[in-house]
């Protein structure tokens, strides 16, 4: 199983690498395809808009197609993607490339939770397989900075796409003969068509419409239709599924205490923690003028940090349980990320920021592990799929929606300003931005107090 876990772990690398590795190449992906600067922004909302709609549908598929078929898959897809936005030559190209990778990511982050789930027993060795692919995930925060300031400036925008390839379709190789063979299945499995239609286009037309409100208006007619038809077709999702004998998601999920909590958490946590880097980044570049590498080493502390938490949370979980677990990395998350602002400053140096970096990272590490081991506790291995789709749906769905208000406050202040006063304006709406965050995270620690007092059998 060692090798399994190597395996899945690193497929969680590459999942978490590609965030950064692009978003550090935006501007020479810009200049060198002729983005303009409003349209620049599709080379990011294409892979969030369709990795947000498919992840339900690729839990569903690993429960009914096979976890290591869709793992393997999803990995061939991600990296035939990948290729095709390396070789991309128009901005229509690399959108594109962009939504498949989106596509791949989708089926690919609960194929391998599912895994996990289904290859190391609930309790102590299932959370503590939780917590190294979490650390892995970390890791891969600082190494996608790191890469793709070294690529971009010693190669060019299009080495970020080309590592992928090596990196994807080697570890699907690998999987072929490492991981585990999919467990029979007696009987014929039926597939819930009409529930992934209507899912798929709602859960994606609800990412659009959050994505791209900030920059269209949220009265603009594009976005009150989308959102229309994204309430409609969720409405006839529900419906399908209770009249359905082989739902897309069972419904008696639902009653499930530590998934819904699980849920509720994956939504708050990628709504405030899965913002921070966001506004580092702005802080970073914009106020701070670091370059693409300078950007990838800021990252170093928060990264190491959060790898290091991710560790300390397979412990507590495993000795206190998740509610603990889960209280305790929030109330450190809340410390951390308050300390943020003081170091966020326009004449702040890196090391002001350097307390709330390690703080609030740990308390997102231990957040971390111990929200998938509530999302998976009692689940049955033939469910594993569809329940690990529900908690990154929700995941995606929060990040949108936190971004987009986070970015919204965090903006209110830099109409009109340029020079220094940019500067002030853009430094203040961070800070704001990370006090909001803080914020948040007291509701994520209300919310693990849902989760069972006691102890449970981990």
């Amino acid at each position: 199983m060692g090798w399994s876990l190597a395996i899945l772990a690193f497929a969680q690398l590459i999942y978490s690498l590609d965030i950064n590795i692009v978003f550090v190449a935006l501007p020479e992906v810009g200049h060198a395809l002729g983005f303009s600067k409003q349209s620049l922004q599709w080379v990011v909302s294409a892979y969030t808009i369709f990795c947000g709609g498919f992840l339900l549908l690729g839990g569903r598929a690993s429960d009914r197609l096979g976890q290591k078929r869709m793992f393997v898959s999803a990995l061939l897809l991600f990296a035939l993607a990948s290729l095709l936005g390396g070789l991309a030559w128009n901005p229509l190209v690399i959108i594109m490339a962009r939504a498949l990778q989106g596509i791949g990511a989708a089926f690919l982050f609960p194929a391998t939770l599912s895994l996990i789930n289904r290859l190391y027993e609930e309790g102590p060795r299932r959370n503590r397989a939780l917590a190294v692919w979490g650390g892995a995930g970390a890791s891969g925060l600082t190494l996608g900075s790191l890469l793709g300031g070294i690529l971009t400036n010693a190669i060019g925008w299009e080495a970020v796409f080309f590592v992928n390839v090596l990196f994807a379709g080697g570890a699907a190789l690998a999987a072929l003969f490492v991981i585990p063979r999919d467990s029979a299945r007696s009987g014929r499995s039926r597939f819930d068509l009409p529930g992934a239609l209507t899912f798929t286009a709602a859960a994606t037309l609800l990412v659009y419409v959050l994505v791209q409100g900030p920059e269209s208006g949220w009265g603009s007619v594009s976005i009150l239709v989308c959102a229309v038809m994204s309430l409609l077709l969720f409405l006839a999702f529900v419906r399908i599924e209770i009249r359905t004998a082989d739902p897309l998601m069972p419904l008696h999920l639902l009653r499930r205490r530590s998934l819904v909590t699980g849920m509720i958490i994956t939504f708050l946590y990628m709504g405030t923690f899965g913002a921070i880097p966001y506004f580092l980044t702005v802080l970073f570049q914009n106020v701070h003028q670091f370059n693409a590498l300078q950007t990838g080493l800021a990252f170093i502390v928060p990264s190491l940090s959060i790898a290091l938490g991710t560790q300390w949370g397979e412990r507590l979980a495993t000795r206190f349980g998740m509610r603990s677990t889960l209280l305790s990395g929030f109330l450190i998350g809340i410390a951390g990320t308050a300390l943020l602002p003081l170091g966020a400053g326009v004449d702040s140096g890196y090391l002001l920021i350097v307390p709330g970096l390690i703080v609030s990272g740990v308390g997102q590490g231990v957040v971390w592990t111990g929200m998938w081991i509530a999302a998976s506790t009692g689940v049955a291995h033939s469910e594993q799929g569809v329940a690990s789709g529900m908690a990154t749906t929700t995941l995606n769905i929060g990040n949108a929606i936190g971004m987009a208000f986070l970015i919204f406050i965090a903006n209110s202040g830099i109409d009109g300003q340029t020079g220094s006063s940019l500067l002030a304006a853009q430094a203040s709406g961070v800070q704001t931005a990370l006090y909001w965050a803080a914020a948040g995270l007291i509701i994520g620690g209300v919310a693990a107090l849902f989760l069972p007092r006691k102890k449970t059998n981990q």
